[in-house]
């Protein structure tokens, strides 16, 4: 089921047990977890995009094999809050995914995600090649710590 709304995502978990958090982008999907209370998002690895159902099936391996109890999507929205069509493509892989998973799947605004993760590797002296390779798995960090911060003061 997708949650619109992180407070009624929250009422769907169970109290403990951890989530994934993925960042969708066009070539590569960043995936990080978060441990079983849910106070902190540790970027994990980064999914090379093929089709639908190889993606979903190498992400929900992690979920399966870490028993995750849900999904947050970042969602890519405008700067002035639209939604423009990598939004719309992030909701078509959410409506996708439920067909595979019972989880429960919710979004969390990814705006500035990717610029905080590059402004964090550049901080750690990160060369350029790891920079690359690494970058969207710590967006997807940034984003699952957002939503995590936020079900912790509801």
């Amino acid at each position: 089921m997708i949650f619109e709304d992180i407070a009624e995502f929250a009422a769907t978990l169970p109290r403990a047990g951890g989530l994934a958090g993925l960042d969708l982008g066009t070539k590569t999907i960043g995936v990080a977890v978060s441990d079983g209370l849910r106070q902190v998002a540790t970027p994990l690895l980064t999914i090379k995009r093929q089709k639908f159902t190889l993606d979903a099936k190498a992400m929900l391996a992690i979920v399966d094999e870490r028993g995750l109890a849900g999904i947050v999507l970042g969602l890519p929205r405008n700067m002035d809050g639209s939604e423009g069509p990598r939004a719309q493509s992030t909701r078509a892989f959410a409506r996708n995914l439920t067909g595979l998973t019972d989880l429960p799947i919710s979004y969390w605004d990814e705006r500035l995600s990717t610029v905080a993760a590059e402004r964090a590797l550049l901080e750690g002296d990160t060369s350029r090649k790891r920079r690359a390779e690494v970058i969207d798995q710590v967006a997807a960090g940034y984003i699952l710590q957002g939503a995590l911060d936020r079900l912790r003061h509801l």
